[in-house]
């Protein structure tokens, strides 16, 4: 049962804190508004993730386009509009210093999250992944200032370089490690699309590991991840980009065919999924 939308911060810190202790792997969507946030509380799911890049697209911006502002107004709104617990996605902190990765978990948690990731990419083109020992203490940072909060706050790690094409496991797992030590609660190295690479990652750690789904390669299913041990499932900008792959391949029919045969595919109406949203 899904939260109500007076559910306190410190309950829904708690609730979601709680979730990674289950047996089964839960499944934390990524909605990129309020409309997507509120129509998966209805379909039952249990927390929410926002998305940097599936936001900044509303926006008409391109991924780490956004400015921190932005992004904690749009994490504010979310909260608001449901009573399920929301994690940020707050890129590499906004900042390239421990401190401000610091402060970017304490104006998120005033923000209304009770969770969020740091990443630790650098946004350089030639330099994409910060140095192990930099990227640490910028770990370390963020959880002295997540566990500095009064509601509670889960602190993720992410290891970024599966995602710029350094596809070195020996190294992201050290790098896992470095960030446990640090005191992550929740571990991520977004990118690996093998069994093998998930358990060789979940089995080198003991804290909760994330694994994002819906990548090119990957085909195992939640129950399949739950086995291997994962204990959280999220999307990214799937949602969005499955969102935005139905709405061009519409608008190209009309503008290509003039046809319309993509209504067929629509939900019947707007209003059937909206009866619950608040007048």
């Amino acid at each position: 049962m899904s939260p109500s939308p007076s559910t306190t911060q410190a309950e829904k810190a708690h609730q979601f804190r709680a979730l990674h202790q289950r047996d089964k792997a839960f499944v934390i969507p990524n909605p990129y508004d309020i409309g997507t946030a509120r129509l998966l509380e209805q379909l039952g799911f249990e927390a929410l993730a926002t998305t940097s890049s599936g936001f900044a697209f509303t926006l008409g911006r391109r991924d780490y386009g956004l400015r921190r502002e932005q992004v904690l107004t749009h994490i504010s709104a979310l909260n608001s509009a449901t009573g399920l617990p929301v994690s940020a996605d707050l890129e590499n902190g906004f900042g390239l210093e421990p401190e401000t990765a610091a402060e970017t978990i304490r104006l998120a948690a005033m923000a209304g999250a009770v969770g969020g990731s740091i990443e630790d990419s650098t946004g350089r083109r030639n330099e994409p992944v910060f140095a192990i020992e930099l990227a640490t203490e910028r770990v370390r940072a963020a959880v002295a200032a997540a566990r500095a909060t009064t509601s509670g706050f889960t602190l993720t790690a992410r290891a970024e370089s599966y995602l710029y094409g350094r596809k070195d496991l020996k190294d992201t797992i050290r790098r896992l490690q470095a960030y446990q030590e640090a005191g992550a609660d929740v571990l991520y190295a977004p990118g690996l699309t093998t069994k093998d690479d998930i358990a060789a990652v979940v089995s080198s750690v003991d804290r909760p590991v994330n694994v994002l789904a819906g990548l090119p390669g990957l085909d195992l299913t939640l129950d399949e991840l739950s086995a291997i041990g994962v204990k959280r499932v999220s999307v990214g900008s799937g949602l969005a980009r499955a969102a935005l792959g139905g709405f061009l391949q519409a608008a190209r029919e009309m503008r290509e065919l003039g046809t319309f045969t993509w209504a067929g595919k629509a939900v019947s109406s707007l209003s059937a999924l909206t009866e619950k949203f608040p007048e």
